[in-house]
């Protein structure tokens, strides 16, 4: 059965703006998170748990994109969380565990 057609997005414009901030915006949220956790925990623990969360985490914030009807207030909520993820590594804070 075909989708419903007042359901689909219209604009090319803005499919392709879905797909962008899906996967790289998406992308860049998940790899920051990471960096975050690094500097949390031990490196080789969340590198570990990084192969199978990241996947996970990456693939939930794709299909936020996705069901949001303002993608522009989407994009901003990842380059804030982006950026709040990276600010100990922007900032040199030392880890907590090692260098």
């Amino acid at each position: 059965m075909p989708a419903n057609k007042k359901y689909l997005t219209r604009s090319p414009w803005m499919r392709l703006n879905k797909i962008l901030a899906g996967s790289a915006g998406g992308y860049l949220v998940m790899v920051s998170f990471h960096v975050f956790l690094g500097y949390l925990l031990p490196r080789p623990e969340v590198m570990a748990s990084a192969f199978f969360s990241g996947y996970i985490l990456w693939a939930f914030l794709l299909l936020w994109a996705f069901t949001t009807r303002h993608i522009w207030r989407l994009w901003m909520i990842y380059l804030a969380l982006t950026f709040l993820f990276l600010l100990p590594y922007i900032l040199k804070i030392t880890p907590l565990y090692g260098s």
